[in-house]
């Protein structure tokens, strides 16, 4: 984990070891998260009717960390498994794909060389999966919506991180997220680069996709 050349709260680079887990092969969509509010009668995020935000295929956008982790405890009550958000290092080990020295998801060159990058990502995200997966199968890592993580946010956490399955910080004011987002000048992030908010705040480029632990 982490990149000698990032941030500050990217060093020391550090091996990590995580047990085997499920990733979903793409960031939440609206018709996804749509069943939830059908059968739950929550109330539905800010841009849920947004011209810019609502197409059923683009990820849900602008819900807090919370709202993710009430979807993922709906999800495992109506299925009986058990789903919940990636940690940190979860999300960086299926990112990087198996090929853990390269900046981002697809090598090392910069994120202008992305597929039509200039083109993309005018007025908010686009749906998800229009573009290759990763050597996982794993679609929009390093792009799209910022994506929320289980851990709480440390900025020096990564001088004393476990060895095995870090779980981040006991607590904290911001919860940790990964991945880029189409609101930003550059809209590709590094695999490593990592980000965090206060977990009520509702922004319109945070999603999130679900794990699992695998039995």
């Amino acid at each position: 984990m982490g990149c000698e050349s990032g941030r500050d709260d990217e060093k020391p680079v550090h091996r990590v070891w995580v047990d085997a887990f499920d990733l979903a092969a793409h960031q939440l969509t609206n018709a996804e998260y749509a069943c939830f509010l059908a059968a739950t009668n929550c109330p539905p995020p800010p841009c849920w009717t947004d011209s810019n935000f609502n197409h059923p295929k683009m990820p849900v956008v602008a819900v807090s960390w919370h709202e993710t982790a009430a979807y993922c405890d709906w999800l495992s009550r109506a299925t009986g498994k058990g789903y919940r958000l990636p940690t940190e290092a979860e999300w960086e080990r299926a990112a990087r794909g198996g090929r853990e020295s390269l900046l981002y998801p697809w090598g090392d060159a910069g994120p202008e060389s992305v597929p039509n990058y200039a083109k993309r990502w005018k007025l908010g995200p686009e749906p998800v999966g229009m573009y290759a997966a990763n050597t996982y199968g794993l679609y929009n890592l390093g792009d799209n919506v910022h994506e929320w993580c289980a851990d709480w946010y440390d900025d020096g956490y990564y001088r004393h991180s476990t060895e095995r399955n870090p779980q981040g910080p006991v607590g904290g004011s911001r919860r940790a997220s990964r991945g880029g987002s189409w609101r930003h000048h550059i809209k590709v992030t590094r695999t490593a680069a990592r980000s965090s908010i206060p977990p009520e705040f509702q922004y319109a480029d945070y999603g999130f996709r679900v794990a699992r632990s695998t039995p």
